[in-house]
Parts: structure tokens; C-alpha cells; sequence
């Protein structure tokens, strides 16, 4: 009999914003899929598969090929599974070995973009929302950054990266940045400034760019 995958969405890092949906279901699970930091977030978990970026597809197939042999696997994405996240990985390796889509549940959580729109006091449904995670063709963002609503963005490589490109491409110099850098860490840092000013800065990789 084959079992079920849920797919959970762990929030932006910190444990206050996991949902109870998500840790009463990981707790209930035969074996729990995720990188080493998302683990550590859960005080009970059954059978422990942790990975490190490298691993990542593996880890994902061994996974998806114990909820065929009839095990419950709770397989935990940062943020929200739909966004940036494992979803569409997961949905491909189990249309590859054969596992029924209807035994996929799908618990959505707290995105880093979601709660830097907070911190910024963003009304994010009339902003440009953008990933360029695994993505290299940053060049998307041209088209709507002068449309006159607010972006926001996770970047793919470095944040002063993104911002030199803008500035490559005609943005503005001044144009008001923020950069949202390890939300809900103790560490957690806002940082506004002018582009020109963000392109000579360095930041961690775990940011969100807001350009006015």
C-alpha cells in the first residue's frame, strides 16, 4: 500500500514561525526529509534524513521512494514549499516512480518575502514578487522595475551582484533599496540605503531585496 508525502512549509528559519500543522505532522511521521538546519527546528522527529545542498536531489528520490514502499515522510522546505521551494522537485520524482499525486498534501508556510513585506509595511499583492533562485537569467527583472509598483526579489547570486546589474542596466543610482538580511535569526538585520550604495556592500546570501 503506498503512503504519503506532505510537503511542509518550516518559515522563513526561526521556530516561532513553524505552524502547528506543521510540527504536529512531522511528529506523526515515519521518517522526516530536510537540510540539517530545518530539522533542527522540530523537538520530536521520527527517522531523520538530513541533507546538504549537494545532496539534495538524492536525499528528495530516497524520500519519495519510502512513501512508495508505504511509509509517511514529512519532507520540509524553508518558507513556503511553493515558492523557491522543493514542490515542483518533489511532484517530478514522484510522476517518475509512480506515486499517486492524490497522497501528496501540500502545508503551506511563512516565506522569507512574506515577512520582509511586513517589516517594510508593504502591501505585497501590488508589488512585483520575484525568484531568482537556481535561476541565472536575472535580465527578467528589467522589464518590470521601472513599472511603478515596489519589487521584491530574492536574488540568485550576491545581493551587491543584483544591485550592480541594475546599475549596469540604467537604474538609477539612488534608487531606495532595502535589503532584508536573515529574517527571524537573533542576527537579523534591515538595511536602507541607495542602490549605489547597496552594490558596495556585502551581505549573507539569506536576503530579500526591496527596490522602491
Amino acid at each position: 500500500m503506498a503512503g504519503k508525502i506532505f510537503i511542509i512549509g518550516i518559515g522563513p528559519g526561526a521556530s516561532e514561525y513553524l505552524t502547528k500543522k506543521a510540527i504536529d505532522t512531522v511528529k506523526s511521521s515515519d521518517y522526516t526529509v530536510g537540510s540539517t538546519r530545518a530539522i533542527e527546528l522540530f523537538d520530536d522527529v521520527n527517522n531523520k534524513i538530513a541533507f546538504n545542498v549537494k545532496e539534495l536531489l538524492d536525499k528528495l528520490k530516497e524520500g519519495v521512494q519510502l512513501a512508495c514502499e508505504g511509509n509517511t515522510v514529512s519532507i520540509l522546505s524553508t518558507g513556503d514549499p511553493g515558492f523557491s521551494g522543493v514542490l515542483n522537485t518533489v511532484l517530478r520524482i514522484s510522476d517518475e516512480k509512480g506515486f499517486d499525486k492524490e497522497n501528496i498534501e501540500v502545508i503551506p508556510g511563512i516565506s522569507s518575502l512574506q515577512l520582509a513585506a511586513a517589516k517594510c509595511h508593504i502591501q505585497w499583492d501590488n508589488a512585483n514578487v520575484m525568484t531568482f533562485h537556481g535561476r541565472e537569467n536575472i535580465e527578467d527583472i528589467l522589464p518590470v522595475i521601472n513599472n511603478g509598483k515596489t519589487t521584491i526579489a530574492l536574488p540568485s547570486r550576491k545581493v551587491k551582484d543584483m544591485a550592480q546589474f541594475l546599475l549596469d542596466n540604467g537604474v538609477e543610482e539612488d534608487r531606495k533599496v532595502i535589503v532584508c538580511e536573515r529574517l527571524s535569526y537573533p542576527d537579523e538585520k534591515i538595511v536602507e540605503s541607495t542602490l549605489k550604495n547597496i552594490a558596495n556592500s556585502e551581505f549573507t546570501y539569506m536576503c530579500i531585496m526591496v527596490i522602491y
